[in-house]
């Protein structure tokens, strides 16, 4: 395990989430876009509301996706980290 995995193990621990439920990758591209696009201050919240999300029964995928193309709304910016 890499110490981001590790990372997010001991996390998941802490507040009951099992690790696996995660999509890693997923999300640290999508907080990636929103940096770049919006900053860091709005990736940590297009982070924050995704878990949110998907914690009230949204599917990760679908709404990493619209939370994507919101970003892409707002920057202008046409690049699609799901090509």
């Amino acid at each position: 395990m890499d110490r981001l995995a590790d990372w997010t193990a001991s996390a998941g621990a802490k507040l009951g989430v099992t690790a696996g439920q995660a999509d890693t990758d997923e999300i640290l591209e999508l907080a990636r876009e929103v940096w770049r696009a919006e900053g860091k201050p709005a990736a940590v919240m297009a982070a924050y509301l995704l878990g949110v999300a998907v914690g009230r029964g949204a599917e990760p995928s679908e709404a990493a996706a619209l939370l994507a193309d919101l970003t892409r709304e707002w920057s202008g910016t046409t690049c699609d980290w799901r090509d």
